[in-house]
């Protein structure tokens, strides 16, 4: 079945030094296939799923207790950890501080 309501997770970053400070901008990792931007063109890679992508899917209908895996990304994403971006379809901080 599908369900009627949109959820996912968005993993952001900022360069801000504050990032509470309401003029911070916050960048957001896009990932190869999971549904994001709806102006973009769905990715077709039947009969293969993007694992990471795949996971976001279902760690939207749960907590962030459920999917622990979520934090250590997170994380990797942060440290700008090679191996982890090259999962990424973008990488908001290329050539930059890390967020």
């Amino acid at each position: 079945s599908i369900t009627k309501e949109r959820t996912e997770v968005i993993l952001q970053g900022t360069s801000s030094l504050d990032p509470n400070d309401p003029a911070a901008v916050w960048e957001e990792f896009d990932f190869k296939c999971k549904p994001g931007d709806l102006t973009r063109r769905p990715c077709f890679i039947t009969p293969y799923h993007y694992r990471l992508d795949w996971l976001m899917w279902f760690a939207a209908f749960q907590t962030y207790e459920q999917n622990e895996w979520i934090i250590h990304l997170a994380g990797k994403l942060l440290a700008q950890e090679e191996e982890t971006l090259s999962l990424m379809a973008t990488n908001p901080f290329a050539g930059r501080a890390p967020p």
